[in-house]
C-alpha cells in the first residue's frame, strides 16, 4: 500500500534544527489545516440558526462539540504517528473488502455533504461581495483544484502558510464584528450551561456536533502528521506526540472562538432584535449593517466566509484523495483524483440550485452538517479501536482513562443521532399518506445501519483483526503453475508490486527459465522518503515489501525454483534500470494491467520509459 498523501510524505524534516523552539514549529501545521473545516460555511449555517433561534443557550454545545473534537483529532494523529497509517488505510487492512466498501460510501457521502456546505458558502460569499449568480460562484470553485496543486507543488509548507493567512483574516473579521456587536457576557457565560428547550433545539444541536466533529477530518489529521519526518525511535515518537498535540490545542481553540463569535454575533444582533430564523447567510449578511450600524460589518462577514470556504474546500479535497487512496487502494494521477473530488462537490450544488433556488441554501448547509453528523460514528469507533490495539500501536496505545472517555464520547454522539434518527422516521410515518413505503425502504436501512455499526463495535472484541501483512496480498492469492516445457533461459529478473499481475508474470517467467534457472524478484518502494533518501530510507511501508519480498521467496522455494530478491528504491522507470544493468540478467520478465491510452493518463506508465534504458530483452505480460 503506498504512503498516505504521498507526493508530501515525511516532505517536512524536524530534525537538525539549532533550537527547541524551532523543532516545535517545524511540527506546527497540520492542526491548523484540519481547523479551518471546524470553521467552515456548514458551520456558519447551524451557528447562524442556533444563535438567532435560541439566543446564546447553545454556547455549550460548541464547548462540548469543541472539546470532543480536540480528543478525537489528537487520537487520529496519533494513529497516523506511530503506525504512518492514515484512517482509511487502517480500516482496509482491519475490515473485510465488503465492509470496506461501505465504509468508503458513507466517507464519499460525508465528503459530499461537506464540499456541499463548502462550495455553497464560498459561492453565497462571492455573491454577496461581487453580485456574481449563484451558480456562476459554484462554477468558480472549481478553481480551487488548480490553486491546490499549485500549492502542493509548492510543498506542504507552503499550503500550510496559504490556509493560516485565510484563518487570521477569518479570525480577524469576527473580532471586528464582536466589537460592532456589543454581546451581553453574563448570557455568555449562562449558555454554558447544559440545555436544551425543545426538538428543534436538538436538531440544531445535533448539526452543530456534526459541523464541529467532521469525520473527513479525522481521515486528513491521520495523513497530515505522516508529513513531518522525524527520528523514529521512542522518545521521537513520544515528541511528535506531544508537540501535535500542543498544535491541536491551539488550532482547535481559534476555530472554537471563530464558531462561538458566529452564534454570539447570531445571538446578540437577530435573536436580540426578534429575527428568530436566520438560517440563510444571505439574510443575515443583510441584516448585520441596519442592526450594527455600520456598513463594514456585512462586507467583513463576507471577506471572512470567502476565506472559510476557499480554505476549507482545500482541505475538503484532500480529504477526498485521501479516502479514495485509503480503502480503494485506487492509486491515479492527482490531477484526476482532484477534479473528481471536486465534481464530488459541485455536481449536487449545481442541481440544488438549478432545481430548487437560491432560497433553501442555509437548509441545504444545515442538513449538509446533519448528514456528517449521522457519518460520525463509523468513522469515531474504529479510531477508538485502533489507538487501543497494542499490536498495532506498538507501546503507544491510549490508556484505559483515555479509553473509557472516548467511547463515553463515542456512546453520546451515537444515542444523539439515534434519537435524531427515530424522531424523524416516526415523524414521517405518522404524516405520510404512504406510510407502507417508508416501512419498507427507510426502515431497513436504517436498521442496516445499526447492525454494520454494532458489527463495527464488537468485532475487534470478538476476533483478532487480520494480519496486517495478509491485506497487502492480492485478494485470495495463490500461485497455479504452468506446464513446464522448453527453457532458454538462465538468469531471470521478474518485476513485482505485488498486485495480480504478479501471478501471470512469475509464471510466465518459470515457462522462459523452468527449474533449473535462477531468478530475482525485483520490487522498487516508491514513497517519497525512498526518492529522497534511496537505500538509506528506513521507514514502515520498506520494512513491509521486504517481508512480502521474503513470503513471496518463501512461496516460491518452497516449489523448488531458486529465488533471490532484490528491492529497488524511487521511480521504476529508473530504479529497474539500475538495478538491471548491474547485474548479468537473460531477459527481465514483467506484469502490466493492460490500461492503455486514457488510462495510462490517469494511472501514469513505467513500460515505455523503461524499455529504452535497459539492454536485455524486455518481456511484457499483460493481466
Amino acid at each position: 500500500m503506498s504512503k498516505s498523501l504521498e507526493e508530501v510524505n515525511e516532505s517536512v524534516s524536524t530534525q537538525g534544527k539549532t533550537s527547541r523552539f524551532r523543532k516545535i514549529l517545524a511540527f506546527f501545521g497540520p492542526a491548523y489545516l484540519i481547523s479551518v473545516g471546524y470553521m467552515d460555511p456548514g458551520n456558519w449555517a447551524t451557528d447562524l440558526a442556533g444563535g438567532s433561534q435560541f439566543g446564546y443557550t447553545l454556547i455549550w454545545v460548541l464547548l462540548m462539540s469543541n472539546l470532543m473534537a480536540l480528543l478525537l483529532q489528537s487520537l487520529s494523529a496519533r494513529l497516523g504517528i506511530v503506525t504512518q497509517r492514515d484512517l482509511a488505510q487502517a480500516s482496509r487492512e482491519t475490515y473485510s473488502k465488503f465492509i470496506n466498501y461501505i465504509l468508503y460510501f458513507l466517507a464519499e457521502i460525508a465528503i459530499a455533504a461537506c464540499d456541499l456546505a463548502e462550495v455553497l458558502g464560498m459561492a453565497i460569499g462571492i455573491n454577496l461581495l461581487f453580485g456574481i449568480p449563484l451558480l456562476y460562484g459554484v462554477l468558480i470553485t472549481v478553481l480551487d483544484t488548480f490553486l491546490l496543486l499549485f500549492l502542493i507543488n509548492k510543498g506542504i509548507r507552503k499550503m500550510e502558510a496559504f490556509i493560516i493567512a485565510l484563518i487570521m483574516i477569518i479570525g480577524f473579521s469576527f473580532v471586528l464584528e464582536m466589537i460592532f456587536a456589543h454581546p451581553e457576557t453574563a448570557k455568555i457565560i449562562t449558555g454554558l450551561i447544559p440545555t436544551l428547550p425543545n426538538k428543534e433545539a436538538l436538531y440544531i444541536a445535533i448539526g452543530i456536533i456534526g459541523a464541529t466533529v467532521m469525520p473527513h477530518n479525522l481521515y486528513l489529521h491521520s495523513s497530515l502528521v505522516q508529513t513531518r519526518k522525524f527520528d523514529r525511535s521512542k522518545e521521537g515518537i513520544k515528541q511528535a506526540l506531544k508537540y501535535n498535540l500542543i498544535d491541536s490545542v491551539i488550532a482547535l481553540n481559534l476555530a472554537f472562538f471563530v464558531n462561538a463569535a458566529i452564534l454570539i454575533l447570531a445571538a446578540s444582533t437577530f435573536y436580540k432584535a426578534g429575527f428568530f430564523h436566520i438560517a440563510e447567510i444571505q439574510d443575515a449578511y443583510k441584516l448585520l449593517a441596519p442592526l450594527l450600524g455600520s456598513k463594514w460589518a456585512p462586507i467583513l462577514f463576507a471577506i471572512a466566509l470567502i476565506a472559510a470556504g476557499q480554505s476549507s474546500t482545500i482541505t475538503g479535497t484532500l480529504a477526498g484523495q485521501i479516502i479514495m487512496e485509503g480503502y480503494l487502494n485506487l492509486r491515479i494521477q492527482p490531477w484526476v483524483r482532484r477534479i473528481i473530488t471536486r465534481l464530488i462537490a459541485i455536481v449536487p450544488a449545481v442541481i440544488v440550485i438549478s432545481v430548487f433556488g437560491e432560497s433553501v441554501t442555509g437548509k441545504m448547509l444545515i442538513l449538509s452538517q446533519v448528514i456528517l453528523s449521522l457519518q460520525l460514528g463509523f468513522v469515531i469507533i474504529p479510531l477508538i479501536h485502533f489507538v487501543s490495539d497494542k499490536s498495532k500501536m506498538k507501546g503507544f496505545e491510549i490508556s484505559i482513562v483515555t479509553q473509557v472517555t472516548s467511547w463515553i464520547v463515542a456512546l453520546i454522539i451515537v444515542s444523539l443521532n439515534a434519537k435524531l434518527v427515530y424522531d424523524e422516521i416516526s415523524n414521517w410515518i405518522s404524516t405520510s399518506k404512504n406510510s407502507i413505503i417508508i416501512w419498507f425502504t427507510v426502515v431497513p436501512l436504517a436498521v442496516g445501519f445499526l447492525i454494520l455499526l454494532l458489527y463495527i463495535v464488537l468485532k475487534p472484541f470478538i476476533t483478532k483483526a487480520k494480519q496486517e501483512l495478509q491485506n497487502h496480498l492480492p485478494h485470495n492469492f495463490e500461485l497455479n503453475f504452468s506446464k513446464l516445457e522448453s527453457y532458454n533461459k538462465k538468469n531471470i529478473a521478474i518485476s513485482v508490486d505485488f498486485s495480480d499481475a504478479d501471478q501471470i508474470a512469475i509464471n510466465s517467467a518459470f515457462e522462459l527459465g523452468g527449474k533449473d534457472a535462477n531468478y530475482t524478484l525485483i520490487h522498487i518502494v516508491e514513497t517519497i522518503g525512498a526518492i529522497f533518501y534511496g537505500k538509506n530510507i528506513d521507514d514502515h511501508e520498506t520494512t513491509l515489501d521486504e517481508k512480502l519480498l521474503e513470503q513471496y521467496k518463501e512461496i516460491l522455494s518452497k516449489k523448488g525454483f531458486k529465488v533471490s530478491i532484490k528491492l529497488g528504491f524511487g521511480k521504476p522507470n529508473k530504479a529497474i534500470p539500475d538495478i538491471i544493468n548491474e547485474a548479468n540478467f537473460d531477459i527481465l520478465v514483467m506484469g502490466t494491467h493492460g490500461h492503455s491510452g486514457l488510462k495510462d493518463l490517469l494511472f501514469g506508465t513505467t513500460v515505455d520509459k523503461l524499455r529504452h534504458k535497459i539492454s536485455i530483452p524486455l518481456f511484457i505480460v499483460k493481466n
